[in-house]
């Protein structure tokens, strides 16, 4: 079933999504939308080629400033399903769609929350605004001076908030005016601080609900990202039919068989190259009275092709690899520092995919110049989705000379950012009589300034622009992609290192037997291939991965 633009349908959001154990990297990610930390700490997920950066707001609209969760899953429904959104990187050992889902359904929950506030917000505030203001104007100057490392300021802050409330109740008890406006004055100071009990206990229970998530997701159990407004119930309801297909475009656009080449940062979503072996001997007849029979590079790419296939199979049976994707990829040079991507248009496309006589056709013939390159790849997700190793092959004839190259690609695993779960607030405070010993004192879940900062975004809540202006936003790095732009290095973790490094010796072999082979049943001389390959074979056996990329010229 196919939907009216071409993009394969699906039903993702009408059934609720059961993780499997190989959905590590895709639950960290997802639990991202429900985490309330400081913005600011999506900064420590940042690595060498990928920067996420904060926009602030205004300085004097502390209140307004977004959490975690609530900026990153509006940053990523934004990226990922906005109507005039940019290409995507594929977002290897991960799906894009899950983590999108559960931005919206952590979207939709806060939304729900919202709607209750702003009641609260009506009744208790914006029917007494003048208590209402100078409640907030204590909590906003409490709220700035209280981000100062001086405790002076701190203590400043809460004394001037405490001298609010002792103003507030001398105000209630000898009230200056009579009759209507002296209850209308007593109302103003008491119905902003009933409210704010009332919005205490709202926003109580929706944190308990999305610290379950996120602790569910991170655990690995992941919980149903219930997303009813992507399920369109009768055709008239045309925005849950674009939000349907929006989610079936970017799951279309994972399967894209076109990837980037960004020099130094390697394929876009594969990671740096950190290993590459070129086999490079010029085409003899093994017969000098007969020439070559005629063949090209697809020949090659075919025969290799098929004999990766059996990379799985060994004579002993030691587990060994897993089963690998192996597809023909399309890759396109970018500069290393573009903000983004152009995906191949045209006839040769179809649904984000190059029409495979289109592959085999830049196989055959765009080998030197301009234009895009054709790759053989063979990847593997290890790890419960933290690590992703892929091997690059690319076969070219240039006059009487065929290569062979080998490059290896590898992406390590998430952030470490996204591995932790919710802790309950607390604090370490001096013994009353032992004040060389500490004991352990539990915070509320909801501080005080969070139930202020929640009650007055909410209104706003409902014109994102004038949100995002007053409290800030986070802009995720470019191209984006959501697996590359938060992933390690894999070197530091000694297993995945060693995967990656044993990885290349097999398939390097297997690349140069099935090419050798085509090239005998063609009539070419294959002593110097073979001297060559033996060579490769005991050189890729170095145990050092470099940084392939970066020549020194």
């Amino acid at each position: 079933m196919t939907v009216g633009n071409g993009y394969a349908d699906f039903f993702g959001p009408q059934v609720p999504r059961t993780a499997d154990a190989s959905q590590t990297a895709t639950l960290a990610l997802a639990s991202a939308a429900y985490r309330d930390n400081p913005v600011e700490e999506i900064k420590k997920a940042d690595n060498d080629w990928h920067q996420t950066t904060v926009n602030p707001g205004r300085s004097w609209a502390t209140l307004f400033r977004p959490n975690l969760g609530e900026a990153f899953a509006h940053a990523v429904v934004g990226r990922m399903l906005g109507g005039k959104r940019a290409p995507l990187i594929q977002s290897f050992g991960t799906e894009p769609q899950v983590v999108v889902e559960h931005c919206l359904a952590a979207n939709r929950i806060r939304k729900e929350r919202d709607a209750r506030l702003t009641v609260v917000m009506v009744v208790c505030g914006l029917l007494f605004l003048p208590g209402m203001l100078v409640w907030l104007l204590g909590a906003q100057i409490r709220a700035t001076v209280s981000k100062s490392t001086n405790k002076q300021a701190g203590a400043l802050g809460t004394a001037v908030l405490v001298g609010i409330g002792a103003l507030a109740v001398l105000f209630v008890i000898k009230m200056p005016f009579d009759g209507f406006w002296g209850w209308y004055a007593r109302l103003s100071v008491v119905m902003p601080v009933a409210g704010w009990f009332w919005a205490k206990r709202i926003c109580e229970s929706t944190a308990k609900d999305l610290r379950e998530r996120w602790a569910s997701l991170v655990a690995g159990s992941s919980v149903g990202a219930k997303v009813p407004e992507a399920v369109p119930s009768n055709p008239n309801e045309t925005a849950a039919e674009q939000l349907r297909q929006s989610l079936a475009k970017l799951g279309a656009e994972q399967q894209s068989n076109s990837a980037f080449y960004a020099g130094p940062k390697g394929i876009l979503g594969m990671g740096t190259r950190w290993g590459s072996w070129q086999l490079a001997e010029d085409l003899v007849p093994a017969d000098p009275s007969r020439e070559i029979h005629p063949f090209r590079s697809w020949d090659v790419i075919r025969s290799i092709h098929d004999q990766l296939r059996m990379l799985e199979r060994g004579p002993l049976n030691t587990g060994g690899f897993p089963k690998a994707s192996i597809r023909h990829w399309v890759v396109t040079p970018i500069a290393e520092g573009a903000k983004g991507v152009s995906r191949p248009e045209g006839t040769d496309v179809e649904a984000y995919q190059v029409k495979p006589h289109a592959v085999q056709e830049i196989c055959n013939k765009q080998q030197f110049g301009a234009g895009d390159r054709h790759y053989l790849g063979v990847q593997w997700v290890l790890w419960d989705g933290q690590l992703v190793l892929t091997m690059m092959i690319t076969v070219t004839v240039l006059h009487a000379t065929l290569r062979i190259e080998v490059t290896g690609h590898a992406l390590g695993p998430v952030n470490g950012l996204f591995m932790g779960g919710p802790s309950a607030p607390s604090k370490q405070v001096a013994k009353a009589f032992k004040p060389w010993e500490t004991r352990k004192v539990m915070l509320p879940l909801i501080p005080p300034g969070e139930v202020v900062r929640l009650a007055v975004r909410a209104p706003l809540t409902w014109y994102s622009p004038a949100l995002n202006w007053l409290g800030g936003t986070i802009s995720l790095p470019e191209p984006f992609g959501l697996r590359h732009a938060w992933a390690d290095q894999p070197w530091r973790h000694r297993f995945m290192a060693d995967d990656a490094l044993r990885a290349a010796t097999p398939v390097l072999r297997v690349v140069h037997s099935a090419a050798i082979k085509v090239l005998e049943e063609n009539g070419v001389n294959t002593e110097k291939f073979g001297a060559r390959s033996a060579f490769l074979s005991g050189a890729v056996q170095d145990p050092s991965p470099r940084k392939a990329d970066l020549y020194d010229a």
